[in-house]
């Protein structure tokens, strides 16, 4: 855990992401005024009573947008975590049954991939009562549907290269069940790649809710967003107004959440593939690791010599690779 916080890309996406957590949580019991109730004049700019300023009815922007942060993390957390299981389920239950059942489960996944997800996410919507529309549950098991195809396929390629191992013989000659070998011993070696797809699935959950938000395809009021923010200003022409805080603020709020999510992303893309991971060293580490101004020189694999630490028996030195 002190290796991957010692990448800025992770404790800047880390620090970010709690961030609006934390907004998340304490938001709504900060907000000066309910979202949707009329408190000033219509277009206001920002002032020491209206930070944000006013909407076209007089709503208090900076209420709006402490409130609708909320919805955005739950639904996408909850969309990430379900995807992400009916990922790890399909994934590896197809590359390590393989046969028939990798053939129909790989289909399937084909099929999601292929399948383009906005449109079909529309047309399920549509077909759910009104009431339902504005369901976070139900809306997080929608839109985790259309994203568990590309961690599946992820998994189950990692699984291939797994079965075959020496430890994974071991456990299915000495009589272990299946489903014993896939939880003790390739899930818990793939957890640094569940990782990775949980965060890419969440990142994919945000931006397909606040798409679905925007376009107004569920319910632009209940539960109030941060895309619900961006759908009534386009709706009423605020950039044609001027009113720029009205849609900069969720915009701004929506871009620094996904860079955080993109951040930790790379962090752990880094920290689990060896071709990327820098072991920690600086600029002038690596120069003397034998790279060229802090970078890898094609078909030379830098090697760092260092003496080990004073407490060992004797002279030694330690090789690492980069």
């Amino acid at each position: 855990m002190l290796r991957i916080l010692k990448s800025p890309k992770i404790a800047i996406g880390i620090g970010l992401f709690v961030f609006f957590v934390l907004l998340a949580i304490i938001g709504p019991s900060l907000a000066p005024y309910d979202p949707l109730k009329l408190v000033g004049q219509p277009w206001q700019h920002p002032s020491a009573k209206f930070p944000l300023g006013t909407t076209q009815q007089g709503q208090d922007v900076w209420s709006q947008l402490l409130v609708g942060g909320r919805p955005i993390l739950v639904i996408s957390l909850v969309s990430g975590a379900l995807a992400t299981l009916l990922s790890v389920i399909i994934g590896v239950a197809a590359g390590y049954f393989g046969g028939l059942a990798d053939n129909f489960l790989s289909m399937l996944a084909n099929i999601f991939l292929v399948l383009p997800a906005l449109p079909f996410l529309i047309v399920i919507n549509s077909y759910l009562p009104s009431g339902d529309k504005s369901n976070s549950a139900l809306l997080a098991t929608i839109v985790s549907l259309t994203g568990w195809a590309w961690g599946a396929r992820v998994l189950r390629a990692q699984t291939l290269s797994m079965r075959g191992r020496d430890f994974v013989d071991a456990a299915r000659i000495s009589g272990e069940k299946s489903w014993r070998i896939i939880l003790f011993e390739i899930v818990p070696n793939l957890v640094p790649v569940i990782a990775a797809s949980f965060v890419f699935t969440v990142l994919y959950a945000m931006g397909t809710y606040v798409s679905l938000a925007f376009i107004g395809a569920i319910d632009p009021n209940q539960p109030w967003s941060w895309g619900s923010m961006l759908f009534w200003a386009q709706s009423n022409t605020a950039a044609q107004v001027g009113a720029w805080y009205w849609f900069a603020a969720p915009g701004v709020c929506v871009a620094l959440l996904g860079t955080s999510l993109v951040l930790l992303n790379f962090g752990i893309d880094e920290f689990i593939n060896p071709r990327l991971r820098a072991a920690g060293l600086s600029r002038k580490g690596l120069k003397a690791a034998g790279t060229k101004n802090g970078k890898y020189v094609l078909g030379l694999t830098p090697v760092v010599r260092r003496e080990a630490p004073a407490a060992a028996a004797g002279p030694a030195i330690i090789e690492e690779t980069v």
